[in-house]
Parts: C-alpha cells; sequence; structure tokens
C-alpha cells in the first residue's frame, strides 16, 4: 500500500490566515484551474474523490488540508488562472499566496502543476519564483502527458527544463499522467525527499 493512499480529509480555509498547525511538514500543490491538479491528487492518494474535480475550472476557492500523518499533510491551493472572479479578490489571493510561500514555516516543498501543452504561462512563472525566492524546492509537474505521443512528450520535457534552469532554484521537472500513471513514481519518489522518507532521487525515466 502507498504511504499516499492514506491520506484523508483534515481541513478547508478560506484563505492562507485560517491555516493552523504550522508544525511538522506539509507540501503543497498548485496550479492553474486547468491543469488537472485535483486528479494528480486523487491518483497519488489513490482516491477517486480525496481531491474534488469540478466540471466548472476555478469553482473551488478553498484550501483544502489532507493528512497522511501527524505532523504530514498535502495541502491543495485554489487553482488560478482561469476563475471568473473580480480582479481584488485575484490581488488579495496572490498576496496571500506569496505570504504563505515566504513565512509559513512547515512547508518544505510546492508541486506547482502545469498542462504539458501550455508550460510556464505568466502565473505558473511567478509562483516558481516566489517559491525559489523563498529557498523552497519546486516540483514543475507536466500533466496530461498522454495527450502527447511519446517523441513530442520528450521534446517538451526537455524544453521545459531548459527553460527551469532561469528560475535560478532547485527546481525539476517532470511529467505527468492521471489517466495511465506515466510519472508517478518520479513524483511519489520527490515528496518522499520533502517529508523526510528518503534520499534525494535520481534521474527521470523520460530522461
Amino acid at each position: 500500500m502507498s504511504y499516499y493512499s492514506q491520506a484523508t480529509f483534515f481541513t478547508s480555509a478560506p484563505d492562507i490566515s485560517h491555516l493552523k498547525d504550522d508544525t511538522g511538514i506539509e507540501v503543497a500543490f498548485a496550479g492553474r484551474s486547468n491543469a488537472g491538479k485535483s486528479s494528480a491528487l486523487n491518483t497519488l492518494t489513490r482516491q477517486k474523490n480525496l481531491a474534488r474535480t469540478s466540471k466548472t475550472p476555478g469553482r473551488t476557492q478553498l484550501i483544502n488540508v489532507f493528512e497522511l500523518e501527524e505532523n504530514r499533510r498535502l495541502v491543495d491551493l485554489p487553482g488560478y488562472g482561469y476563475a471568473k472572479v473580480p480582479m481584488a479578490m485575484k490581488l488579495k489571493w496572490q498576496r496571500s499566496l506569496g505570504e504563505y510561500l515566504q513565512k509559513r514555516k512547515s512547508l518544505k516543498g510546492i508541486v506547482v502543476l502545469m498542462d504539458i501543452r501550455h508550460p510556464f504561462k505568466d502565473l505558473d512563472q511567478d509562483l516558481i519564483q516566489w517559491a525559489v525566492d523563498a529557498g523552497l524546492p519546486v516540483l514543475a509537474l507536466l500533466t496530461k502527458s498522454d495527450k502527447l505521443k511519446s517523441g513530442k512528450r520528450k521534446a517538451q520535457l526537455l524544453m521545459a527544463r531548459d527553460a527551469s534552469l532561469a528560475f535560478m532554484g532547485d527546481v525539476t521537472v517532470h511529467t505527468f499522467s492521471a489517466l495511465n500513471r506515466q510519472g508517478l513514481p518520479e513524483l511519489e519518489s520527490i515528496l518522499d525527499n520533502w517529508f523526510g522518507r528518503i534520499e534525494a532521487p535520481e534521474a527521470d525515466s523520460e530522461a
């Protein structure tokens, strides 16, 4: 049984300031509203409905926290860049997110999910740069890799890895598919490292 299959819902918060228990280790998942974040979390935890998927991307604006064991948490941050919300709300969320990345002591890493066909859009780059500036390791996860044939998938991966060098930080890039679980071992290996369960992983199977 996977370590991550024991994840259970812990709490929801309307914004960063309402998160409690800033102890132990937590890893956050973030991405554009149509990047497949909920599907990736459900695949990781082997649970169909742990992270609720919505037919309307961007509808869920709560921070959802899932507990793996005491003082070990996965944090599902609201999707960005798609939801039809007022600009003032978007700016408030961006400020809160920046504060979370910079001040959350238990945060040990962030997974930024991006559609492999459209990686590193402006908001993705902002988020990664915030994390790098805060000294956090980042896993840029290129989702929906099953949408591309092998050659194109590898080309996109190499291009994304080259682009990630510009952040001048601890940014790792892997491909992922919730449909066929491609990239799941690499995701688990990096999370294991962040949670202090194993040493850092070697190269990825797509390399």
